[in-house]
């Protein structure tokens, strides 16, 4: 049997890398580092935020890479881009963080104002109402949707745990709360409901 000897063009970048030549993984980042950057900016807005987060993705990429615990199955770029998915959602719940605000941040007991303490009788009938309402149609949904808006909403799980717990990936549950949410939105205004 007679082996073909494999060029250094041929052979797997990552392998390269890893063999000491640092050159093949900034080209195999410079080749993906535009798909990369682009769906960061379509979730987060903004060029200086994406420009951020695409560094991180690649850098933590990197990191996984020399600890070896990165399995070249062929589909890096799905993995990146699973990476920079991630790192997307964790720019998010920082943001989130960073909004919240104490009672010393206000200079005073925001709890303690009577609208915010508690509801007249009248709110909270509405309020109920308006809840029964929204249990109903989301009763409607189709199962799937339903079933992650439970999960979402009255569970209060993560899509990632609502991704394991259903079996399918984090987008396909993200994506079927999108859909509920459109189909909600087309049942309460069909059934001109006032959600205020």
């Amino acid at each position: 049997m007679i082996q073909k000897s494999v060029s250094a063009d041929e052979r797997n970048p990552l392998d390269t890398y890893l063999a000491g030549n640092n050159q093949t993984i900034s080209e195999l980042i410079e080749r993906h580092r535009r798909r990369v950057y682009d769906y960061i900016y379509l979730m987060v807005k903004d060029s200086e935020v994406a420009e951020d987060i695409c560094q991180e993705t690649f850098v933590k990429a990197i990191r996984v890479i020399e600890e070896g615990r990165y399995v070249d199955n062929g589909k890096f770029l799905s993995w990146v881009m699973r990476i920079a998915h991630n790192q997307v959602i964790d720019h998010f719940r920082r943001q989130q963080k960073s909004l919240t605000v104490t009672e010393s941040d206000a200079g005073y007991d925001i709890l303690g104002t009577q609208r915010l303490s508690e509801d007249s009788v009248e709110e909270q009938i509405v309020k109920d109402q308006i809840e029964a309402d929204l249990r109903k149609l989301v009763e409607l949904l189709p199962e799937e949707q339903r079933e992650v808006v439970k999960m979402r909403y009255y569970a209060g799980l993560s899509f990632k745990d609502i991704a394991e717990q259903t079996n399918v990936s984090i987008n396909t549950a993200l994506g079927r709360m999108r859909y509920a949410l459109t189909n909600l939105r087309k049942m309460i205004k069909e059934n001109n409901l006032i959600l205020s």
